[in-house]
């Protein structure tokens, strides 16, 4: 079962028990001082252990007054002006706790990916299959692959309903093909009124993992995206994942902070780490 949408006023969240979370996605400035107390209460019935915002820095001293604490940053994310911190309150000592295993398993991933990205010098090799945009009709092959990829997922990529709804909508999705046969893919889910946009969803078939195929799909998106008139590029990757925290590090994304216990994704709960860019480069981030 899904996590749901769900709108209260103008802002968006998304909350269940896959996540075992409130995900307040989109802060309107109008709702602030209401919002808070209904989603502390949404949670209080439903027993999750976490809440989990992306505030404006015009919000982050209200939310700190109900104790939520900065877990990461993105400067300059909305319109190339405002930062924006993404903010937690953990509701149970367990979803904050991180082992020592694994907090070392995190420092030393991260670690390595910034090294990889300090001396990563890129000499413009072009992917060996063809990149496109996927349309309708790919839909039933992205679901496929993303089911051979991912045990489990924050959101139902696996369906094609909700593939063709986001795609009509604010998501743009890329794919790498071996003659007509889809072998990776990826997305961009756009923030057009803030000129913002994430990067996700990747996903490379186990026959041709060890190609970069992440890496040449995420510099296609980046030039799509910045002719579209995008300014911050990010993503919310797996902590444990070393192959595309160096992707982004390659890219010249900088690190934005840590979410403990934050995504079900592959299976369990998992941190993920932020990362993000400047695609304009008359705006300095």
């Amino acid at each position: 079962m899904y996590d749901t949408f769900e709108q209260i006023g103008k802002s968006l969240i998304q909350h269940g028990k896959s996540n075992d979370r409130i995900y307040l996605m989109k802060l309107d400035k109008h709702d602030m001082f209401k919002i808070l107390p209904q989603i502390r209460d949404l949670a209080k019935k439903n027993n999750y252990s976490k809440i989990f915002a992306k505030v404006p820095l015009w919000g982050t001293y209200y939310f700190e007054k109900y104790q939520y604490h900065k877990e990461a940053f993105i400067p300059k994310m909305v319109n190339g002006c405002t930062g924006i911190y993404f903010m937690s309150k953990f509701l149970k000592k367990s979803r904050y706790t991180l082992s020592r295993e694994n907090w070392n398993k995190i420092h030393d991933i991260l670690h390595m990916a910034k090294l990889k990205g300090k001396t990563f010098k890129s000499n413009n090799s072009e992917c060996p299959y063809l990149i496109r945009q996927l349309t309708q009709n790919d839909i039933s092959q992205l679901t496929t692959l993303y089911k051979k990829v991912f045990n489990s997922y924050p959101f139902p990529i696996f369906e094609d309903e909700y593939i063709l709804k986001t795609m009509e909508e604010n998501i743009f999705y890329f794919g790498v093909f071996e003659n007509e046969k889809l072998i990776a893919a990826s997305s961009a889910e756009t923030d057009m009124q803030h000129q913002n946009v994430e990067m996700t969803d990747f996903a490379t078939h186990p026959d041709y993992l060890g190609n970069n195929l992440s890496f040449f799909l995420l510099n296609r998106m980046e030039e799509e995206m910045e002719k579209l008139g995008f300014i911050i590029t990010y993503t919310i990757a797996r902590s444990i994942s070393p192959a595309m925290n160096i992707t982004f590090a390659k890219n010249k994304y900088k690190f934005g902070g840590l979410l403990k216990n934050n995504t079900n994704i592959g299976g369990h709960i998992e941190s993920m780490n932020v990362w993000y860019k400047n695609l304009k480069s008359n705006i300095p981030v």
